[in-house]
């Protein structure tokens, strides 16, 4: 058995040679010739699987270690009887990590206090879902908006698309990518979304890129009908738009589901679908070594601070977005190597919090976050 892996996926090496001749590529190598003889595939998003690339191939399974598969052709997959998975759910917390960051560095910058204000989230899956409970813990109102989920779950708990535009301080996207039919997104936001915006909100794209009309989102930035832009996913990645970088608060490279956690959910996911379509009896695989955060302690003195001030310290310990952001404006023309050699970044629960008063209130919002506090007093 022969299995063509993505090598930018970490964690994997030495998991599937026991079982198969295994053939780690970059991802743009993975084309028609390579895939000829190969019996399955682990990717990423940067491997187009195409019916151009798969047709006349020994493929019978792909196994995607990312929650988009809009890179796999799933209709020719289906003709052909190609197997496929993706990784639902893999990087969910580290995109909230991200914009927990985003949120409160944002806050920080611009001396305002989120309690309060009103945030809307435009799907509400795995990740949409816990950027709803982390708002919450950050005493924010929250709008919900997701028209798959409510035509099953019925209207109680979910708004117009229209009531978010005008209610919400921050918008946050978190849809999958559909060109077309009832729940379009591409390009959902757009010159009429943005148009007369009421509190000229701050918008957030950490999921794909051509949700955001780029010329539409810089006009409406640059004539300050927006207060805010944090954008990791791009239209045209690599080859993103400078002008809107130039004016977004915080732009990153598509780093937002990085850390490590994320990672190695998605390598576990991707290296269980393989064992479970081939039964090689590694169903119950785990990724070893998995790097441990710089600073897994963080120190906090809470004496005279708010809450907000306190979780922003933790919260920006953990991860410090304004270094991805950085790194993105200084070098954009290095977009793939960013992504490609990201630094460890591991999530809340890898961060133990040794604190010195600090309010319970701030504490039980740090637990609640997911920071380990066993060491606090």
């Amino acid at each position: 058995m022969k299995i063509i892996v993505d090598n930018k996926i970490p964690y994997i090496r030495g998991a599937l040679e026991p079982h198969a001749e295994v053939i780690y590529l970059p991802g743009h190598r993975t084309t028609a010739e390579v895939v000829k003889n190969a019996d399955a595939l682990i990717t990423r998003t940067r491997t187009n699987c195409s019916r151009a690339v798969l047709e006349g191939s020994g493929v019978r399974f792909i196994a995607t270690a990312t929650i988009g598969f809009d890179h796999i052709d799933t209709r020719y997959c289906k003709s052909a009887g190609i197997e496929w998975v993706n990784a639902p759910g893999c990087n969910a917390e580290s995109v909230n990590q991200y914009i927990t960051a985003a949120l409160l560095s944002y806050a920080q910058h611009k001396d305002i206090e989120l309690e309060g204000k009103t945030i809307g989230i435009v799907g509400v899956g795995q990740v949409g879902s816990r950027i709803a409970r982390t708002s919450r813990i950050l005493g924010m109102n929250v709008l919900l908006n997701d028209p798959p989920r409510e035509r099953v779950e019925g209207p109680s708990g979910f708004v117009s698309l229209d009531h978010i535009r005008q209610e919400a301080d921050i918008i946050s996207f978190h849809v999958p990518l559909n060109r077309r039919g009832i729940d379009k997104t591409y390009h959902m936001v757009n010159q009429d979304f943005l148009r007369d915006l009421p509190r000229k909100s701050v918008i957030i794209n950490t999921c794909r890129g051509e949700v955001f009309d780029t010329p539409a989102v810089g006009v409406a930035r640059a004539a300050n009908e927006l207060s805010g832009m944090v954008i990791d996913c791009w239209e045209n990645e690599p080859g993103i738009d400078l002008g809107l970088l130039a004016l977004v608060d915080f732009g990153t490279a598509h780093i937002a589901g990085y850390s490590r956690d994320g990672k190695a959910n998605g390598t576990r996911s991707s290296v269980r679908a393989v064992s479970r379509f081939f039964n090689l009896g590694i169903d119950d695989w785990e990724p070893i070594r998995v790097e441990p955060p710089s600073h897994p302690f963080i120190e906090l003195n809470g004496a005279y601070r708010t809450d907000q001030a306190v979780l922003t310290e933790a919260v920006l310990a953990s991860y410090p977005i304004e270094r991805d952001h950085k790194a993105l404006r200084t070098t954009p023309h290095l977009f793939e190597q960013l992504r490609g050699d990201y630094p460890v970044r591991r999530e809340f629960n890898a961060h133990s919090i040794l604190a010195r008063q600090v309010k319970t209130g701030a504490l039980e919002k740090l637990r609640d976050l997911g920071f380990d506090l066993t060491g606090t007093s």
